[in-house]
């Protein structure tokens, strides 16, 4: 008997959500549009620049972020995850705690150091550039899971942005072997471009398991192939996992599978003003229907409603009252 219907593995990280110029990035030498993992010493010199502007302050972190989604559209979601006896880290849980996601004792997730954060700079035209301090979570391991959780659960939902650490990719390789043993579909996100293009053979390693569902956007997908013929790429992605969710923006998102489904799921036109949280809000919300009876489709729309609506404001997250307007709306 499932008692859960994720359990995921991921960085917990507290968000800093700021407004900027580009000019503000070239003159801190800060690469536009992708995630940079920084040391401590740049990650608090750059607060300490913009913290005049009034920063949107939260927990985060990719899956989190998903499992936030999920939990809040009537979903049961489970973290494992790693934070510090600190300030941040005691806003980290007690955000967890109001949010309704289920966690292991204090003995799995608590860790000496300091807890994670993430600087998401969002430019005028809605681009979202991350500069991440991991601290303490990136002492993530195998040691930080409850297997007997891990059990009771339908789905293991894997972040990405783990295969930077060895240790990470151990503790992802020991439990989906446990979860092929116990029942558990496996899924992953690629959580950024920045980690495809840099940690390939970490993915690599991960995904010649073969997955049962794997989550994209069009551009990881297509630099993971190495393949620009949206097609082929399609093909070699399938190769990977069972199912393959990719969405593409402004043009929507496309889900398809080894047993022949290929669902267009139309966009939802909106002035976008921060895309930060958008794919993890789509992907929490498709596992959301795929464990609570929607189908492909309606799941993918329902995704789809309310990851267009998270770019609309600042943050990863939406209020709980808006996800289950949508939500009623919608079924």
């Amino acid at each position: 008997m499932k008692k859960f219907d994720v359990f995921g593995m991921g960085n917990a990280l507290v968000d800093c959500v700021c407004l900027v110029s580009d000019a503000f990035l070239k003159e801190n030498n800060i690469e536009k549009g992708l995630m940079t993992l920084v040391d401590d010493k740049k990650q608090k010199s750059i607060i300490e620049k913009i913290k005049n502007s009034n920063p949107f302050i939260q927990s985060g972190g990719s899956v989190p972020n998903s499992i936030y989604t999920l939990s809040n559209l009537g979903g049961s979601g489970y973290l494992s995850f790693l934070i510090s006896d600190d300030t941040y880290g005691n806003l980290y849980l007690d955000d967890i705690k109001k949010s309704g996601i289920n966690t292991a004792d204090k003995n799995f997730f608590l860790g000496d150091g300091m807890t994670g954060s993430c600087l998401v700079l969002t430019t005028p035209d809605a681009e979202r550039t991350m500069n991440t301090s991991l601290g303490v979570s990136s002492n993530y391991s195998v040691k930080n899971i409850n297997f007997d959780d891990l059990k009771l659960s339908r789905y293991l939902y894997i972040e990405g942005y783990l295969v930077t650490s060895d240790i990470a990719v151990d503790a992802i390789k020991k439990s989906i072997s446990f979860c092929k043993e116990n029942d558990v579909k496996i899924s992953l996100t690629f959580s950024d471009l920045s980690m495809v293009k840099y940690f390939k053979d970490k993915f690599h390693n991960i995904l010649d398991y073969k997955i049962d569902l794997l989550f994209c956007n069009k551009e990881e997908a297509e630099n993971f192939t190495e393949e620009n013929d949206f097609k082929k790429c399609c093909r070699k992605m399938l190769e990977l996992s069972e199912m393959v969710v990719i969405t593409k923006g402004d043009q929507g998102s496309l889900i398809i599978s080894n047993s022949g489904e290929s669902i267009e799921i139309e966009p939802n036109n909106v002035n976008a003003l921060d895309t930060v949280g958008a794919g993890d809000t789509y992907a929490g919300a498709f596992l959301y229907g795929l464990n609570n009876g929607l189908s492909l489709k309606k799941s993918g729309e329902l995704a789809s409603s309310l990851s267009s609506k998270v770019v609309t404001k600042l943050g990863p997250r939406l209020d709980k009252n808006i996800i289950e307007s949508i939500k009623q709306s919608m079924t």
